[in-house]
């Protein structure tokens, strides 16, 4: 598959104090006709991230709307989400539309480390808190940190997870190994983890995030996530297929999209957002700076 960049989508300016930069984890929701909302997570002066949304044209790539001030702000100093919010996608549950999102925690005693927490989305715009502690934390399976959380719903009824979870803070090489593990569901609310999803391997693929999926059980399902390989090289994009959505094979030649020769996105490429609209696939993705120079997006020319 090749991936047609067509160029940044959204440069974030100074909006208010909890948006004072980046525009991290694109995750769109169309409003009508070609016009999406699209929330991201910009950081404060203390690089502590918030949710805001921009409405853009998609055929056009235009911005047309932009909101000035968070939707949903990270919580205090006690919370699960004391230094950030980053949201994964958007699903529905007995007429509820729910946004998971990864919860930030840096204690001044020890590492940095995430919970999975969900949001409830109401008129397309207002945020809250679906509960004050996590959707889902540690276990016996996840036992150090989680992260970005993509819900998928089949045709059944039935619902598919994919999420990050931190294996170890560092493998030998300086870098953590953290993997994309799944979770199945009948109703949306209570999940079952089931481990280890995507393959990973140290010094080529050992650091995953914000996994994006699309497909079902007929046709079997693709995944793009951003990654990192612990060679010392920045996020790239990588792609994974599986025909169960249980058990993936790692396809990192496949995945039709890197860095640029120079530009917003020429150092890192991270945090993609694949999405289907009138017959065409885009995604959405962030480049240098873990969001810093905003998103921008790309759309898929062959399979």
């Amino acid at each position: 598959m090749i991936w047609k960049k067509l160029g940044q989508l959204y440069s974030p300016t100074y909006l208010h104090p909890k948006l004072v930069s980046h525009a991290a984890n694109p995750l769109a929701i169309c409003l009508k006709d070609d016009i999406y909302r699209v929330f991201f997570s910009g950081r404060d002066e203390q690089n502590r991230s918030s949710v805001s949304f921009i409405d853009v044209d998609i055929i056009k790539r235009e911005v047309v709307y932009i909101h000035d001030s968070p939707v949903f702000e990270h919580g205090s100093a006690d919370s699960f989400y004391s230094h950030g919010v980053s949201i994964g996608n958007c699903y529905e549950a007995d007429g509820q539309r729910y946004i998971l999102f990864m919860g930030w925690q840096c204690p001044p005693d020890g590492h940095w480390r995430g919970d999975v927490g969900r949001l409830i989305l109401e008129d397309n715009t207002t945020l809250r808190l679906d509960g004050n502690e996590p959707f889902m934390s540690t276990d016996a399976i996840d036992k150090v940190s989680l992260s970005y959380p993509w819900v998928l719903q089949e045709a059944n009824g039935n619902y598919l997870m994919w999420y990050g979870s931190t294996v170890t803070w560092n493998a030998g090489n300086g870098e953590m190994v953290h993997t994309l593990n799944h979770a199945s569901s009948t109703d949306g609310h209570h999940w079952q983890r089931q481990g280890l999803a995507v393959p990973y391997q140290l010094g080529i693929a050992q650091a995953f995030s914000r996994p994006t999926v699309i497909g079902n059980a007929q046709a079997g399902y693709d995944m793009w996530f951003s990654y990192r390989s612990g060679t010392g090289e920045k996020y790239r994009i990588g792609y994974a297929h599986s025909q169960n959505g249980n058990h993936w094979e790692l396809r990192l030649n496949d995945t039709g999209i890197t860095v640029s020769t120079s530009g917003w996105d020429s150092e890192m490429i991270e945090y993609p957002f694949v999405f289907d609209h009138k017959g065409e696939r885009y995604m959405l993705y962030n480049g240098n700076g873990n969001g810093q120079t905003g998103f921008g997006l790309a759309i898929l020319e062959t399979t």
